[in-house]
């Protein structure tokens, strides 16, 4: 799929020449960091060496001074504390935290996890029900909850509090119980995009100011947070950033024994990158949910010994390749529904079979996107109740919790954020409900979003990756660099360059789907830089023609021997005559 490329503009020059000489740094890096919103020194120091002390004061957070008296009350009452957590890894990894911390506090608490396929997403009936029957007076819901409208009027009825941890965007009425979200409204929390791991932790963060207990503590769990930010996509800038920074660091300085078992039978080693997170631990995580029982996941985070973990881990691996078998089976059905379905829909992607796993849709949704990119729907229908559940991924400039909002009368249930959501309707609605969801797309749509972007951080050619003293065969400063931008994620990616004029020296394909290749400028042929670009075998006719190439790519690092030198990681590819 031939993307659209769009180079970042070029910062007013005073700022960055100021950082070019107080830092010591590149035109190259100084640009990047005025792109990102870093104009001097301090705001630079800040930017590279995070410090938890920049954390904001979690009381900021509209209601949580209600919240920490519910929960400081319950603790020194000795109530029973039911700990509640979606199924995901936002959702298990913010319970993991929660319930470890508390059980500090408190040994009167537990937890509950829904059925992904008997309950569904969000505050179950049966979980609330579940807490009460089980004695406890105060539930604290992470990662859902701020549209248990129902459910918290139940828990009332029943005698329960609620303390509602979530960070996804309200409808027009707040459940009847006490809500943090900064996402509220009237919530001037300065740092609207914590996951809901994160706001879990806020809450404890004020339980710890509350209580005069040392906040080191509490950061021992930073881990587990750093692995929720990554999965949850979540912005990887301020507050977010600084706790996956920290987070990491404990990651792979000290890695708790379920991850380290996790990344061991993944065949992957330490330090770990938050890419890494999102694309070793997340997944693995998840199909303990998707698959079966995401206790299991909780299990596999709380484990205190290797021995523990090694079983866990070892079934939460297999149900991970069951996971992958099952959705490799569901996109091909899906892509063939898909071609009936684009004859009429030219905006979206609406696809539908029942008996289709309902843990993987998501999965399937996202593939289907690099198949087709359209906003896309993948639904099943569930046994439980005979609604269809449906998995919704989008794509840049489509927010398709605001579509779905648009949608909502053909719908019995969503929630979920700009890129990603979950929906339940009945099978008698399926079609005016495609139909509704194509019209909204279309009137949000332009022609331009239908061609996938790759921002380009700049445009260069290959001799500024490296000092006029620096060997071609050793990593250069700029990557090491570049290293300290970690951890990337939304709003800071990993940056992507453009050279243009490249030919190619050698090119060859590797298992017949990875471009392994050597490309060099023939103003500087003696710059050979090797590259790789994965799952690209149509890439491997373009580098054969002969012909002058454009490369987007980002900057690794490739170790062989012992001996480290820079490789080109390839993005996206084409012969310089493309328009």
């Amino acid at each position: 799929m031939q993307k659209r490329w769009r180079i970042k503009d070029t910062p007013e020059t005073q700022s960055r020449d100021l950082l070019m000489k107080e830092l010591n740094v590149s035109e190259i890096v100084a640009n990047m960091l005025v792109n990102r919103g870093i104009v001097d020194r301090s705001a630079a120091d800040r930017f590279f060496h995070p410090n938890l002390d920049q954390l904001h004061d979690p009381f900021l957070m509209a209601s949580m001074d209600v919240a920490l008296a519910r929960l400081v009350n319950a603790i020194e009452h000795q109530e029973k504390i039911m700990i509640y957590g979606d199924y995901d890894v936002d959702g298990t990894t913010a319970v993991s935290l929660f319930y470890s911390v508390l059980k500090s506090f408190t040994s009167n608490c537990d937890y509950y996890i829904p059925d992904r396929y008997l309950e569904g997403y969000g505050v179950s009936e049966k979980g609330v029900r579940f807490a009460a029957e089980s004695g406890c007076s105060l539930m604290v819901t992470l990662d859902c909850g701020v549209k248990a409208i129902d459910q918290a009027k139940l828990a009332n009825s029943l005698g329960l509090d609620l303390v509602i941890c979530d960070h996804h965007t309200p409808g027009d009425e707040l459940p009847e119980a006490i809500v943090l979200d900064p996402k509220r409204t009237d919530c001037s929390y300065p740092f609207k995009e914590l996951c809901g791991c994160g706001v879990g932790f806020k809450l404890l963060q004020a339980l710890f100011i509350h209580y005069g207990k040392p906040m080191e503590e509490l950061y021992q769990q930073l881990d587990l947070l750093a692995i929720s930010i990554g999965a949850d996509i979540v912005s990887v800038t301020g507050e977010n950033r600084t706790l996956a920074y920290w987070g990491l660091r404990m990651l792979n300085a000290r890695p708790r024994p379920g991850v380290k078992v996790m990344v061991e039978l993944a065949q992957r080693s330490f330090p770990l990158t938050l890419t890494d997170v999102v694309f070793t631990i997340a997944p693995r995580i998840n199909a303990a949910g998707r698959m079966g029982d995401a206790k299991t996941a909780i299990a596999l985070l709380t484990a205190e010994t290797e021995h523990e973990a090694k079983p866990i881990a070892q079934a939460i691996q297999a149900a991970n390749d069951e996971r992958k078998h099952i959705d490799e089976e569901i996109k091909h059905e899906a892509i063939e529904l898909l071609t009936e379905h684009a004859l009429h829909h030219p905006n979206t992607n609406v696809v539908y079979k029942s008996g289709w796993h309902k843990g993987v849709i998501g999965i399937v949704a996202s593939r289907l996107i690099e198949q087709r990119y359209r906003p896309t729907i993948v639904f099943t229908q569930t046994t439980e109740n005979g609604l269809l559940t449906g998995s919704v991924r989008s794509i840049p400039g489509i927010n398709v919790h605001d579509v779905l909002e648009n949608c909502s009368a053909y719908i019995e249930q969503f929630g979920g954020h700009y890129f990603a959501a979950g929906l339940s309707i009945t099978e008698d609605n399926l079609v005016p409900f495609t139909e509704a969801f194509e019209a909204d797309v279309a009137a949000r749509m332009t022609p331009e979003m239908l061609v996938p972007q790759q921002e380009i951080e700049a445009e260069i050619d290959f001799q500024q990756l490296f000092l006029s003293n620096e060997s071609l065969y050793e990593v250069p400063r700029l990557k090491k660099i570049l290293d300290s931008f970690e951890p990337h994620g939304p709003d800071n990616m990993k940056p992507v360059f453009v050279t243009r004029n490249v030919y190619v020296s050698q090119v060859k394909l590797l298992k017949g789907q990875h471009l392994k290749a050597t490309f060099f400028q023939p103003t500087h042929a003696n710059c050979k830089l090797d590259a790789i670009g994965f799952f690209m075998p149509d890439a491997y006719d373009v580098c054969s023609n002969q012909q002058p190439l454009e490369l987007a790519y980002t900057l690794e690092s490739n170790t062989w021997n012992g001996k480290s030198k820079l490789q080109l990681n390839i993005k996206d590819i084409r012969s310089m005559n493309w328009s």
